[in-house]
This record gives structure tokens, C-alpha cells and sequence, in this order.
């Protein structure tokens, strides 16, 4: 027994040992690829040229995004929290027949059936909606002529410019691994140590902090296809394109304190909000847009089109409202459908191609190599949720989970024994061809000198922000960085910053208690590899062509409807029945939404006895998941809600939130006890002022419609006018 225990341990040792290697750190030794190969230039794919497309030779990019992609299974390595539904695209009567001959584009009387699922994309499946993150915006097109993807995000830019940094910044964003903290959040060491060593997401930074970050609802935010397509005619010309997504539910954000508390009250809000919207008929509609440049165009811009850090600026080139998008039917199932939805870049139909995007290159390898692990067979096209509506014809047969059953004798061809059959499209027939682009380079690992300016556009960014928008940014930057342990970093980060704006780097390093660097570390700007001359390959600031872009700007864009805007009574028994529905209905034929909150669920009766149904109590309900709030009278409602604290809380957290809050004359009285009151209504309060502010005292319905309609009333964040709720 003694020897037996003895090898056992022996065993057991012998297994830690094997542990320890594999857990070792990495201090002092060189990069390598798995094959041990030690590795010159970990940031560039092996392109044709600088400029050029990536080769299917580059081993050490394949390795390494196929070592990422099968990290995890079966949940998505990123955009693992999602939420679908089905709907349909219809083109708008125009002229795109001149730039592409894609038929969904073009041809007006089809309704192409439509899958669009948006994501956070750090957070695990069980993190929480309103996560400050980037938000995927993927839609499957069932075409006729087959299945193209829309895989893009919420944000027109990306943290890098070549794929074959990808699964780094996925690592450094991702719950550091030591630990696993934290969740669903970019504020911590790793990511701000990738960050500060790679300039080139620095605009991308800008828009992670801004107010894009946390969208009111997924239904009220746009998106991007962050790539330079192409688009192709039937003539074989092309034209460079960037697509968008409009919302015609407006751009709304929530502000960054009301996320952390939708977090706790109710981690599903988006997801829930998409699927309430469906269910109660208000269908989600984007319009989608193109900017369109000429192959002639391509280097006329100070920036490169190529370049995935960079935007083209509407003031450039304007955005053309092509067609709409709408989202009409919830999901039976969400494993079935939104779980087992597959998007991949390369899925395109003809009239649509790629460009060098050296991101959008490496991007293409990584899909299939994904859909392959996650869920689990080269079948993965046959999950109803993905089949094409276009007849499927190959001979590719077999694998893991076959759903087809092929009848005859071959799988090949050329072939006689099935004359041939299926056979090769030609290009009038509907063959997909790739755009013959020359290609004329040398085989490097480089990037080109065309994507080094790293700053211009994120300080266009900063700049097209209002003043509310750039102090949120601000103080993003204070929350992320005040959650980063090494000051080294901070200071790195601070260097960035200053070469973006004066103004931004000195209030943010107020807030950390740091001087700003006087002469800010440059870190390496990997173009060529461990080789390159640091002298030709640091990041230069280029100028932009314009200073201020409005399209950049949310409260800019802010639509004047109230459609579907969730708006909260407070009331209880006494309340003034007449009041309240007067109110109720106009906010409801405006196409609001209205729910009464209560100290108990069940029902209240008015002044007059009449029963009304409670939506929701205190317990339950909070203000940050309602856009504005009413209170109507009664004597008697007023003091019950006298009595609830949670109803002061409620008024005083809306206030603080920027958002609309009416009160007719007998419930002005519950006011004057909030800390809104005290602050706001001691003395006789200007009305005129009053309702400048959002605050709609014993006044009409439209009064307060239109106050909503301003969706926040950010003056309240000046320091003169915060308070703590």
C-alpha cells in the first residue's frame, strides 16, 4: 500500500512539474510561434505589398487566429451576449444599378427577408447589458442570389488596423487571467498597457468613452460596416463604399451613472426593450446608407480609405439613404436562432468585393475557422437559422451533423456521368467573379506609411463634441484610468492623450492627481517589425481637412419623436383620475409608452373611486429605466407618496439624470420635499426657466411631449446645478 501511495505522489508531483511549465512566465525570452520559430514581426501580416492584399501563406497569422478562434467553446469568444430578430430589407427607388449589381440593392419591389443580431462584444453571455463596450450589429440578408452578412458595429472605427493584433486586444480587454476580474469592462491594467502602446487606437479610444458607448436601447443606435468595401456593376467597375446604418428611432445614450444602476435593477434592459418594442408593434427601422468613392478618389483624403482607425467624414462625403430595414418578428427560439446564428464577413453576393483592409483581410480567415468550433461542423450552413434561400448546390459532402441527403453517384467534377452537372456559373449567369485589382509588390511584412497618423481623427472626434459629450469623455477617461493600479500606464496614457487635445489631457490628469508629461513617451509604432528604424516608424499627427463633423455629435442628431419612450406615473390611491388620463392619452398617441408606479402592485382607485391598474411598485420599479417621469394630483395620492421614500428618490434620481419631469399643481407640494425641491424650487422659480430645464410644472400635455422629446436636459450636469440622489 505504502509503494502504491508513494508512486501516486510521484505521479502527482510529476504533474504539477508539468503545470509549472506550462504556467511559467514569459520574462526575458523571446516571441515564438508555437513550432517554437522565433517571430521578427508580431503586428504586420504578410501582405503583397504594403498596400496589398494578405497571403494565405502568412503561417504565423493563420496560427495565431486559429489558436484565438478555438479559445473558448461553446460561447462566443466575443460578442457573446446578444439579441436577435428577424425582419425584412427593402431597397428605396434610386440609381445604385450604376455602382452595383447586387439585385437587393437595386431592385425596389423585393423585401429581402433579414436576421440582425446586436452584442456587447467583451462580456461573457451572463454579463450585463449596459456594459461600457463597442456593440455589434450583424444582419443576415437571405438573397435570392444568396446569403450576404453585414458584420460590422456601433462605431464606424476599430482599436486596430491589421488582424493580426486582434487576439491581443482581445486579451488585454478581456477579465485578466490571473483573476478573472473584471467583467464586461475595459477599466483595468491590461487593456490600458495594450492601449498605451499602440497609438493607433486612440480614436477608437475617443469613441469607447463617449456617450456611443451606452446606447438608451439597441434600437436607438447606428451602425457601421467599419471596413472600405467594394461594390461592383454590371460593366466590372467599381466604386469604394462604406456602409451605415440610420436609425429613425434617433441616437440616445444613458448617461454613464445611470448605466452602472440599469446594471443592477435590470441587467437585461436592452434585450428586454428590443423584444417589448416587437411585441407591441413599434418595429425597430434603420435606414441604410452608403458613402460611395470613386476608384479615381481613393487617394485624394488625408487619411487612408483603407485604414480602419479612420472615418470618412460626412462633410467629405455624404451619406445616401439607399433603403430601410425593418425588424418585425421576435425569435421562437434564441438558442435555435440567435445563439446558432452564424455571420461571417466573406459572405457576399455579386456586385459586392473586398478591398486591402489588412483588419478586414485577417477578419476573413478568422469566421469560418470560428463557426467551425463554436458550433462544432463544416454543417453549420444547414442550422435553419443560417440556410440560404438560394438553392445550395455542391459537392461538398459529408462532415459532422449532415443535414442534406445527396442523391446519384458523383461528388466531383470536372464529370460526364452527371453531364457535367452542377456546373460553373459564368458572370451572366450570376457567377460570382473578384474585382481583378493589379497587384504589382514586393511579398513584406510592413504596414503602409499612409496609415501612421494616429491622432488627427481622434482629436476631430474630441472636437465635434458638445461641451456635455466631451466632459462625459472626460470623465470616462478619470473612471477607466482611476481603475488602473500601475501609474506607469496612466502616465503613457496621458502622453496619448495630449497629443490629442490640451484641454482633455489637463482635466483628466487633475482627476488622477498627475502632472501631464512634458515630454510624452512615443511608443513604437510597429510598421516593420523589431527591425524598423524607430525614427521612421513613430506615429505622426496629420492635419485634418476639416475641424468639426456634426454627424459625430448624438446631440446633433436627436430625433423630436417619442415613440416607444417609456414614461413613469407616480400615483397612488386619491390620485386625480382626470388628470391622469388626459395625460396618459397624450403621451400614448404620441406613441410613448406609460406605467404606473404605485407603493403596492394590484390597483389604485382614483379620487373619484374608479379602479386603476398598477404596473409596477417602488420595489420594483426604478427611474433609470424610464425616460421621464409625471406626477399628476389629488390630495390624497400626494400623501401617500409623502410617505414612500423611494418616491423622493425616484424624483431626485431623474433629476440628476437630466431627464423630463412634470408635476401638476397639487404635486408640486411632494417635490418641495425632494432635494429637487430644496435645490431647485425654493423662492419663486422662473416657470419659463423651469421648463428650459425639462421641469413641466402645471402645464398642457404638449408642454411635457415636447420636453421629452429633448430627450436629456444635460445643463443639470453643470456644477452649479449636481447633486447627489
Amino acid at each position: 500500500m505504502e509503494n502504491k501511495n508513494q508512486q501516486n505522489r510521484k505521479e502527482t508531483n510529476k504533474k504539477l512539474q508539468d503545470l509549472e511549465q506550462d504556467t511559467s512566465y514569459a520574462d526575458g525570452k523571446f516571441l515564438t510561434t508555437n513550432q517554437g520559430l522565433k517571430v521578427n514581426d508580431d503586428h504586420n501580416s504578410l501582405k503583397a505589398g504594403e498596400r496589398g492584399p494578405t497571403l494565405l501563406e502568412d503561417f504565423i497569422l493563420r496560427e495565431k487566429i486559429t489558436h484565438f478562434d478555438h479559445e473558448r467553446i461553446p460561447e462566443r469568444v466575443v460578442h457573446a451576449r446578444g439579441a436577435g430578430a428577424h425582419g425584412y430589407f427593402q431597397a428605396y427607388e434610386n440609381s445604385m444599378a450604376q455602382y452595383t449589381k447586387a439585385a437587393f440593392l437595386t431592385d425596389s419591389s423585393r423585401q429581402t427577408p433579414i436576421f440582425a443580431r446586436f452584442s456587447t462584444v467583451g462580456g461573457s453571455r451572463g454579463s450585463t447589458d449596459l456594459a461600457r463596450d463597442v456593440r455589434g450589429f450583424a444582419v443576415k440578408f437571405y438573397t435570392e442570389e444568396g446569403i450576404y452578412d453585414f458584420v460590422g458595429n456601433n462605431m464606424p472605427v476599430f482599436f486596430i488596423q491589421d488582424a493580426i493584433n486582434f487576439p491581443d486586444l482581445i486579451h488585454a480587454v478581456k477579465p485578466e487571467p490571473h483573476n478573472e476580474i473584471p467583467q464586461a469592462s475595459s477599466a483595468h491594467d491590461t487593456f490600458y498597457d495594450f492601449i498605451s502602446l499602440m497609438p493607433e487606437s486612440m480614436h477608437m479610444l475617443m469613441w469607447l468613452l463617449s456617450d456611443r458607448a451606452i446606447p438608451r436601447s439597441l434600437r436607438m443606435m447606428e451602425g457601421f460596416g467599419v471596413h472600405t468595401f467594394r461594390l461592383i456593376n454590371e460593366e466590372g467597375k467599381a466604386t469604394f463604399v462604406k456602409f451605415h446604418w440610420k436609425p429613425l428611432q434617433g441616437v440616445f445614450s444613458v448617461a454613464w451613472d445611470e448605466a452602472q444602476k440599469i446594471s443592477g435593477k435590470n441587467p437585461d434592459f436592452h434585450r428586454q426593450d428590443l423584444w417589448e418594442a416587437i411585441e407591441n408593434g413599434d418595429f425597430p427601422e434603420w435606414e441604410l446608407g452608403v458613402q460611395l468613392i470613386s476608384e479615381e478618389d481613393e487617394h485624394k483624403f488625408d487619411f487612408d480609405i483603407l485604414d480602419s482607425t479612420k472615418i470618412v467624414p460626412e462633410e467629405l462625403v455624404p451619406v445616401q439613404r439607399i433603403g430601410k430595414m425593418v425588424l418585425n418578428r421576435n425569435p421562437d427560439s434564441y438558442f435555435a436562432e440567435t445563439e446558432q446564428v452564424a455571420f461571417h464577413l466573406g459572405h457576399i453576393v455579386p456586385g459586392m468585393d473586398f478591398t486591402n483592409d489588412p483588419l478586414l483581410q485577417g477578419r476573413l480567415f478568422s469566421y469560418t475557422d470560428t463557426q467551425l468550433t463554436r458550433l462544432g461542423s463544416p454543417n453549420f450552413h444547414e442550422i435553419p437559422i443560417n440556410r440560404s434561400i438560394a438553392p445550395v448546390v455542391n459537392n461538398q459532402r459529408d462532415g459532422h451533423m449532415r443535414q442534406v441527403i445527396n442523391s446519384g453517384r458523383t461528388a466531383y467534377e470536372p464529370n460526364k456521368i452527371a453531364d457535367g452537372y452542377p456546373k460553373q456559373a459564368k458572370i451572366s449567369e450570376g457567377g460570382f467573379t473578384s474585382y481583378q485589382e493589379r497587384i504589382d509588390a514586393k511579398k513584406i511584412r510592413a504596414r503602409s506609411d499612409s496609415f501612421r497618423d494616429h491622432f488627427s481623427q481622434a482629436t476631430l472626434f474630441f472636437n465635434s463634441m458638445s461641451e456635455v459629450e466631451q466632459n462625459h469623455i472626460i470623465d470616462a477617461l478619470r473612471f477607466e484610468l482611476g481603475k488602473v493600479k500601475l501609474e506607469e500606464i496612466r502616465m503613457r496614457m496621458l502622453g496619448l492623450l495630449s497629443q490629442i487635445d490640451a484641454t482633455l489631457v489637463s482635466k483628466v490628469a487633475e482627476g488622477l492627481g498627475m502632472a501631464v508629461p512634458s515630454k510624452p513617451e512615443s511608443p513604437m509604432n510597429f510598421s516593420h517589425g523589431a527591425d524598423a528604424d524607430p525614427a521612421q516608424s513613430e506615429s505622426v499627427k496629420g492635419k485634418s481637412s476639416i475641424k468639426k463633423s456634426e454627424a459625430l455629435s448624438m446631440a446633433k442628431v436627436v430625433s423630436k419623436s417619442i415613440k416607444t419612450r417609456q414614461i413613469a406615473v407616480l400615483a397612488a390611491n386619491g390620485v386625480d383620475g382626470d388628470a391622469l388620463n388626459t395625460m396618459k392619452s397624450a403621451l400614448k398617441a404620441a406613441g410613448a409608452t406609460v406605467k404606473i408606479i404605485a407603493p403596492k402592485l394590484g390597483t389604485i382607485k382614483d379620487s373619484k373611486g374608479n379602479a386603476i391598474h398598477v404596473d409596477e411598485s417602488f420595489l420594483v420599479a426604478a427611474s433609470v429605466l424610464f425616460d421621464a417621469v409625471y406626477i399628476p394630483g389629488g390630495k390624497d395620492s400626494i400623501a401617500a407618496l409623502e410617505k414612500e421614500g423611494d418616491a423622493f428618490h425616484f424624483v431626485d434620481e431623474a433629476y440628476r439624470h437630466c431627464k423630463p419631469i412634470a408635476a401638476d399643481k397639487e404635486a408640486i407640494e411632494l417635490l418641495k420635499g425632494s432635494y429637487l425641491g430644496k435645490k431647485v424650487l425654493s423662492g419663486t422659480p422662473d416657470e419659463s426657466r423651469l421648463v428650459s430645464k425639462g421641469l413641466v410644472f402645471n402645464q398642457p400635455p404638449a408642454t411635457f411631449i415636447d420636453a421629452i422629446s429633448k430627450h436629456r436636459f444635460w445643463e443639470r450636469e453643470k456644477p452649479e446645478e449636481k447633486f447627489p440622489a
